[in-house]
């Protein structure tokens, strides 16, 4: 018994040791993920992320609907959300006719 679980720890303690998941932190981004930011592909610097004294991503992301993050990925106003942090909206916007909580919008253009 005593070995079986001596070989579970094992098991367990090497799974988490290559872990790579979870939450950045976005003040230490540069220091401790730049260089897995570089491997994945991606071309932003860091500081272009994350940056104290100019502006950054950081300065994109809202909070609104009591506490749901969002972040605007354009200049006429664009917002990405979870589905959940509209769900009130959605509903007052949704008729029997249109119900987008159950089918969704898709928009073709901006008049849409």
């Amino acid at each position: 018994m005593k070995r079986l679980l001596t070989l579970v720890a094992m098991v367990a303690i090497s799974f988490s040791a290559v872990a790579d998941e979870g939450m950045w932190l976005l003040p230490y981004i540069k220091k401790m993920n730049s260089k897995d930011m570089k491997q994945h592909g991606c071309k932003l610097k860091a500081e272009d992320i994350y940056s104290a004294e100019k502006s950054s991503l950081k300065d994109a992301i809202v909070v609104f609907g009591g506490g749901c993050t969002g972040e605007i990925v354009s200049p006429n106003g664009l917002l990405f959300t979870n589905h959940h942090c509209g769900y009130d909206a959605i509903q007052k916007l949704s008729s029997v006719e249109h119900d987008y909580l159950a089918d969704g919008f898709w928009a073709m253009n901006n008049a849409e």
